[in-house]
Formats: C-alpha cells, structure tokens, sequence
C-alpha cells in the first residue's frame, strides 16, 4: 500500500484518528467531552517518521471539529505547537489552548497529569 493511498480514519469507537500503512498505525488519541475534542496523544512509530502523517492526522481533527463545531483542546505537546505553527488552519476552529490540571486526575478525559513532585522526582 502505497502513502498516498492510506487515509486518516476517525475511529469513534476507540477514541482515535488512525493512519494505516502496511500493518502499522499511526494515532492521535482523543477524548470528546460535550462540544470539546480534546487531543490527548500523538504517536507516529519510527518507520512512518518524516512523511508528515503527524500532520495529517491533526489535519483531520481540525477538519471534523470545522465539520461539527467542536472545539479542540489540545494537551498533546505535539498538537499544540503544530496548531500554533499554523494560525491559517487553526484560524478555523475554536480552540480551549488551557492546559489540563496541573496535579491530580481529570476523569472527564481518563488522563492522570503530573503533579509537580512527580516530575521533579523523574528528574524533570
């Protein structure tokens, strides 16, 4: 299968948009809470790096959040600055830039962020 033959998926039942090409995936994980898209993980493996898939799959959230009316809240690192890096595309769409809680659990979003003393005892 070819790169230009591969398209995003938004994959509602496992909370992704998934790029597919010979066997592997690459995701951007996402949790939806009422009119949010919260853009929680970006992952491309190594063998798909450097073809721009990144792009393409935060591509498709700006797309589905234009189609809808979403808007998107964007915790993934990655996310962020890719949106931020193109105020053209972003322009489009509401965007929430607050980061997530800084300590404890958001169980909107099934996501655990670091407190402070954790980070600081991984050595960050």
């Amino acid at each position: 299968m070819t790169e230009g033959n591969s398209a995003v998926v938004d994959d509602r039942q496992h909370h992704r948009f998934v790029f597919h090409q010979d066997g592997i995936d690459a995701e951007l994980v996402y949790r939806t809470d009422g009119d949010r898209l919260i853009l929680v993980h970006t992952e491309v493996p190594d063998v798909l790096s450097g073809r721009g898939i990144g792009g393409r799959l935060l591509q498709a959230a700006v797309d589905r959040a234009t189609a809808t009316g979403e808007i998107l809240v964007p915790w993934c690192p990655y996310a962020r600055k890719w949106l931020a890096d193109r105020p053209d595309l972003s322009g489009r769409v509401g965007i929430d830039w607050d980061r997530p809680a800084a300590a404890g659990n958001d169980s909107r979003a099934g996501i655990t962020s670091p407190t402070p003393e954790s980070e600081e005892a991984a050595g960050g």
